[in-house]
């Protein structure tokens, strides 16, 4: 097996097929960078120019979008304090503090190699352990992915900083949001207020760039009114504009639990089906906190917070790519465009794929990890032209990245009701920040609302019995460790609240 894959390495450094995964890897890191793009939007702008290309050569140009893309959306994430993609929502929560105290440089050292990393065991997994992940996989029903998706949402509970309550609310707009649109079973329209463009439901991308990017920029606004000047970068740079890489390198080995687990956890998620990075980078940040000696620094900008997030969503790479190749079943959209590059090459995925075509598998691990370096290096070379974007001056800045949101949120579909939502959600964010609720669980209830209710119908019309969701083991298991995440996290927040009085105390 790993002579196969020493062979397919060095096949894969020839110029012939490193060009196109180097091109690709480009592209899908600027595409990620840039918010409202999108890693899929990136892909299927990239498709046209594989079809004329042999099937190793087009799988590995879309394996290094994917890459790429997967590691771009930091930079955004900490520069501007907007997630470039959807995977980089965590990484925001502790990249972008950090970049505002000067520590930009680090900041995306820290994302950058987590995410090398990451990737790097997550190729392991994909190598070694495909057989057995698909077994699990395989185990899994409506009442599973149900259960699964209320694991995921009751990490509501230790997303929050302040107010239970209060994140507790912002989630269920997260739910409420998923439930406007056509009914999933009937196709009756529910909550649309007589506005057809809502009959379709809310699309994600609108709602995440509006919450994040209008939030932020108005939020950075008002402050400006308050005193600042609008000149000066959104963050503060450090004057050389170094990332310290060996530094880095070194925080994240220091750390092996926290990046072994939070790429498991990445790996995990990639495997089973239509969850995506977003979940997987915020289960792992939410892992990350509650195994931390100091959960009350997660959001302060502390290197874990940036480590959990990027390493997970590598890693979920290769657990996407693990369903796609063993099963015929795409994990999220990319690979839902790669699944269709497969269908168009005449090649059959499922499981006889790789038994079929293991010269071709085996390109692809290939070029999966050999792309990781080629992100590296881009990133490592660009980071000195992308940290001086942050000293724009914000006048200039501002308007400009908020005209990309809208390009971006139009591009989606080309329609002007993509616009509207965002413009909504991006005032109902900033009443969100300006109240003190958390926009992070409003995002997780975006995100696996439609799930749960859709895996929750499936399994009410298989079998009415409700007691199925406790009776299997995995199911079960499932749902009692969403009890104890969120007694878990109240706990967290008690001691948390006990700790800042004591403070408070000893000040006095």
């Amino acid at each position: 097996m790993f002579e196969l894959l020493g062979t397919s390495i060095l096949g894969i450094l020839h110029w012939h097929y490193l060009l196109p995964l180097a091109a690709g890897t480009l592209a899908g890191v600027v595409g990620g960078a840039l918010p409202g793009v999108t890693i899929t939007m990136t892909i299927i702008v990239v498709l046209p120019f594989t079809f004329g290309l042999d099937p190793l050569q087009g799988l590995a140009t879309m394996a290094g979008v994917y890459v790429g893309g997967s590691a771009g959306g930091l930079i955004t994430a900490i520069l501007l304090g907007i997630p470039g993609t959807p995977s980089a929502i965590a990484t925001t929560f502790d990249g972008f503090p950090m970049g505002k105290r000067g520590e930009a440089g680090r900041a995306i050292g820290l994302g950058t190699w987590a995410s090398f990393f990451g990737g790097l065991l997550g190729g392991v997994f994909l190598i070694t352990a495909t057989g057995p992940l698909a077994s699990i996989a395989l185990e899994f029903g409506p009442w599973e992915f149900f259960s699964l998706f209320v694991f995921a949402l009751s990490m509501v509970a230790g997303l929050v900083e302040t107010s239970v309550l209060k994140g507790l609310l912002s989630g269920a707009i997260g739910l409420i949001v998923t439930v406007l649109g056509n009914d999933p079973v009937l196709g009756q329209p529910r909550l649309t207020l007589g506005i057809s463009f809502l009959e379709g439901g809310i699309p994600f991308l609108p709602v995440l760039i509006g919450v994040f990017a209008f939030a932020q920029i108005m939020s950075d606004v008002e402050r400006i009114r308050r005193g600042a000047t609008g000149e000066g970068p959104a963050v503060a740079v450090e004057g050389r504009f170094s990332v310290p890489h060996l530094k880095v390198i070194g925080e994240i080995l220091s750390r092996p639990f926290l990046l072994l687990w939070s790429s498991f956890v990445g790996l995990l998620i990639g495997v089973l089906p239509a969850i995506g990075g977003s979940a997987a980078s915020v289960m792992a940040y939410d892992q990350a906190k509650k195994f931390s000696r100091r959960p009350e620094k997660f959001g302060s900008g502390i290197p874990e917070g940036i480590i959990a997030s990027e390493s997970s969503n590598n890693a979920n790479v290769g657990g996407s790519l693990v369903t796609i190749m063993a099963f015929g079943i795409p994990g999220d959209a990319v690979t839902a465009v790669m699944l269709g590059a497969l269908t168009i090459h005449g090649i059959q995925s499922g499981p006889l794929f790789i038994s079929q075509n293991l010269k071709l598998a085996y390109g692809i691990f290939a070029a999966y990890i050999v792309a990781h370096f080629i992100m590296v290096t881009i990133i490592a070379l660009g980071a000195r032209f992308a940290l001086r974007v942050v000293t724009v001056p914000k006048a200039i800045l501002f308007p400009t990245v908020l005209v990309l949101c809208v390009v971006g949120a139009y591009a989606l579909s080309n329609v002007m009701a993509n616009v509207y939502i965002l413009a909504a959600f991006g005032v109902l964010g900033y009443l969100l920040v300006k109240g003190g609720f958390p926009l992070a669980p409003l995002i997780l209830g975006v995100i696996l609302g439609d799930q749960i209710e859709i895996n929750l119908i499936r399994a009410v019309m298989t079998d009415p019995n409700p007691w199925l969701f406790f009776t299997h083991p995995i199911s079960g298991g499932l749902l009692a460790a969403s009890v104890i995440s969120v007694v878990f996290a109240l706990w967290q927040h008690r001691r948390h609240r006990r700790r800042v009085a004591e403070a408070e105390d000893l000040d006095f």
